[in-house]
């Protein structure tokens, strides 16, 4: 009998221990400041979080030129969150400012540079892509796949949504059928507001803080808070809600990386608001 009741305490902690591991957010923050006497940074953020996505910032001053060269295996998405620069592609120049998302599709070689006598931060997002992944490549539209994809975020698509207020203007700033299974978009308000709980089996998804971003962030039991310029990981599957308090500010991007294609249906519920 005392053996019996060992092995259900035993089997009751670990119950516990997984429904604790299961509700942990994994918030990393991004590095925006430079060392002293140095003019390029990179880390892997949030490393091993999602298969087949890795996220890595990069910060670069001074007369440092980093180029980029697309991997036929993987697609890379950039996004510029702080700090001007200069972007060549194809022989063509472009000016980067804060809040910029880059797609080099075809074009093998990228080359960014700071602008004079400011620091570049941006993320790189690469996704491996599966055979599957490349058959549905072949399938998408040819300026979607050929042709550079560079915007700011306030001049995307914007569009409503059923778990989120009137008061929240969202984004998309990355949409599907670009590359496989991903999206991306912005969600901007000033508090109090807040983003309904919902859940989402079908995909991964990360949360990137913007400049003045002080949100708190649900996922099942847990919370944490989400200030600018950080990098969380909501858990697969579970319940998970943003609040923002009165006078504080939510603007972040939400990135979706769905499991299979089936899966972004989901972005049906993405309501496009057509201007007049």
């Amino acid at each position: 009998m005392k053996s019996k009741i060992t092995l259900i305490a035993i089997s009751i902690a670990l119950l516990s221990s997984a429904v604790s591991l299961a509700q942990e957010i994994q918030v990393e923050n991004l590095t925006t400041t430079l060392p002293a006497n140095t003019k390029e940074y990179s880390k892997t953020i949030l490393e091993n979080e999602i298969d087949g996505i890795t996220i890595t910032q990069f910060s670069i001053t001074g007369d440092v030129t980093k180029k980029e060269l697309q991997d036929e295996n993987y697609r890379d998405i950039y996004l510029f969150v702080k700090g001007n620069g200069k972007l060549i592609a194809n022989k063509k120049n472009f000016d980067i400012v804060p809040e910029t998302v880059l797609v080099q599709n075809a074009i093998k070689t990228i080359a960014l540079k700071a602008e004079k006598n400011d620091t570049l931060h941006f993320l790189k997002i690469s996704s491996i892509l599966t055979k599957q992944d490349k058959l549905d490549l072949l399938e998408f539209p040819k300026e979607n796949t050929q042709e550079i994809y560079f915007k700011k975020f306030t001049d995307c698509q914007a569009y409503t949504e059923p778990i989120k207020s009137p008061n929240t203007v969202s984004r998309t700033i990355f949409p599907n059928k670009y590359i496989p299974r991903i999206a991306m978009g912005t969600v901007q308000a000033t508090g109090p507001d807040k983003v309904a709980p919902h859940e989402h089996g079908m995909l991964e998804q990360l949360f990137l803080g913007l400049a003045g971003n002080n949100i708190v962030v649900y996922a099942d039991e847990a919370q944490t808070n989400l200030p600018a310029y950080s990098l969380l990981h909501i858990p697969l599957g579970s319940s998970h809600s943003v609040k923002v308090d009165e006078g504080k500010e939510m603007y972040y991007i939400w990135m979706d990386f769905f499991l299979d294609k089936k899966g972004e249906e989901w972005l049906k519920t993405h309501n496009a608001i057509t201007k007049p």
